[in-house]
């Protein structure tokens, strides 16, 4: 479950922009934005507190206690969204939305394959087919991942969200039917392809009319009837 809290002090900044943008990056500063209680709050946050909120257990479902700088009021939140350079990987936007702690939210979370299916020990070949599935849980009880056993999938089995085990205090938003979670399919055999005989060739270890008889020392039919 989530259950890790961290605090983030951050800077409530009035001017925005690209600008901006890059300017607090060079300091160490990540701009984003709070949103709660009906208004928004264009902030910045120290990435090196912002990385260490969200590599813990709870990984990116950590409740992020916000402060103001120079207040004192905590505002829970969670990470709404988080945007990073295509290139460096660095983040470079993050959006943070409060919440009430004793009030369910929609979240989404990674599905994660444990054990060894028997389909894959037989030849075949596992496939996660759906990565990510929504829930609704409290806060505090969104989990980190979901585990998805995988280890009595046989050849042309599947494991859909319905057959995943129920965790206590989490709904499942997505259809539990039609939501595929994974497949073992046999295995792809590549069959050689074979060459096709054009007309006017022969086929290897064949002989000509003619040329068999020619070999066992015979005339061809039409030569013995002149003779």
């Amino acid at each position: 479950m989530s259950g890790d809290r961290f605090q983030l002090e951050v800077q409530e900044r009035e001017s925005r922009g690209s600008r901006e943008s890059r300017r607090l990056r060079a300091q160490g500063l990540i701009p984003g934005v709070l949103y709660g209680k009906g208004q928004s709050r264009a902030i910045a946050v120290p990435e090196r507190d912002l990385r260490a909120a969200l590599t813990g257990t709870s990984g990116m479902h950590a409740i992020l206690d916000v402060v103001l700088e120079g207040q004192k009021t905590v505002h829970p939140s969670i990470l709404a969204d988080l945007q990073q350079d295509p290139i460096r990987g660095t983040v470079s936007h993050i959006d943070l939305r409060e919440v009430r702690l004793d009030q369910p939210i929609q979240a989404t979370v990674v599905v994660q394959l444990v054990g060894e299916s028997q389909g894959v020990k037989n030849g075949g070949v596992l496939s996660l087919v759906n990565r990510e599935v929504n829930v609704e849980a409290l806060p505090m009880e969104v989990p980190e991942h979901i585990d998805a056993d995988v280890s009595s999938l046989e050849i042309g089995d599947v494991l859909r969200l319905e057959d995943l085990t129920a965790i206590e205090g989490v709904t499942f938003l997505d259809d539990p039917h039609e939501t595929v979670i994974a497949t073992v399919s046999a295995p792809r055999v590549e069959v050689e392809p074979v060459a096709e005989i054009e007309e006017g060739e022969e086929v290897e270890g064949e002989v000509a009319e003619g040329e068999e008889a020619a070999e066992a020392g015979e005339a061809p039919a039409d030569e013995a009837s002149e003779e």
